[in-house]
């Protein structure tokens, strides 16, 4: 039997998905690069006109919204994805830590943080998020110094994130390089503590707080 064309419906239903893949990734780096940008510059990034953009995305915070979403899904996919490794406790961190890096939702904290107003199902989400946060912790701190804390990981994800070079291979690179580099660091054994307490759950959340 011969193999049927393709509706016009879903040739228009691939075409937007398309479409919206391109507004995502270029929302991501047009707001990424400055969080002021109109949302008219994501159009003009993205190949697309207004009018297609604003039929999926009402306005720039609903953008945004989205935005920092599936950067939150994806953080709970790599989080769910350490608890279930079952190799020994180093490699399933080590690797863990890279896969975020690599996935780089860090970068959206980094310059959204406080520029639109979260919904409640995102507060939710990041609520879980923290939970297996701490399920991840408890299972690997025996690997990690004794005075590294449940949230300092964040705040080295988003150290390493702030290495930023015009070449994305290189930024990769170098972003692993440190990542490393900091990772031997947490799991040495000091002579004196830390200086200053670990973040709090409540200082790195407050920030989405308009």
């Amino acid at each position: 039997m011969a193999s049927r064309s393709p509706s016009p419906l879903s040739g228009r239903r691939a075409e937007a998905a398309r479409n919206d893949e391109k507004i995502l990734e270029s929302a991501r780096a047009v707001f990424v690069e400055n969080p002021e940008a109109p949302i008219t510059a994501v159009a003009k990034h993205a190949g697309v006109g207004i009018s297609a953009l604003y039929s999926r995305y009402g306005s720039k915070e609903e953008l945004l919204r989205k935005l920092c979403n599936d950067g939150l899904e994806r953080f709970v996919v790599e989080t769910e994805a350490a608890l279930a490794d079952d190799r020994d406790d180093w490699t399933v961190y080590t690797e863990y830590m890279r896969r975020l890096v690599d996935a780089d939702t860090t970068s959206l904290t980094l310059a959204l943080a406080g520029s639109f107003t979260p919904t409640p199902e995102m507060f939710a989400l990041a609520e879980r998020a923290n939970e297996l946060v701490k399920k991840v912790f408890k299972r690997v701190k025996g690997v990690l110094s004794p005075d590294i804390a449940v949230h300092d990981p964040s705040i080295v994800l988003e150290m390493v994130a702030a290495i930023k070079l015009g070449d994305r291979a290189r930024t990769q690179e170098l972003r692993r390089r440190y990542l490393a580099i900091i990772l031997d660091g947490m799991r040495a054994k000091r002579d004196q503590p830390l200086p200053g307490g670990p973040p709090t759950w409540r200082e790195l959340n407050e920030r989405w707080v308009t």
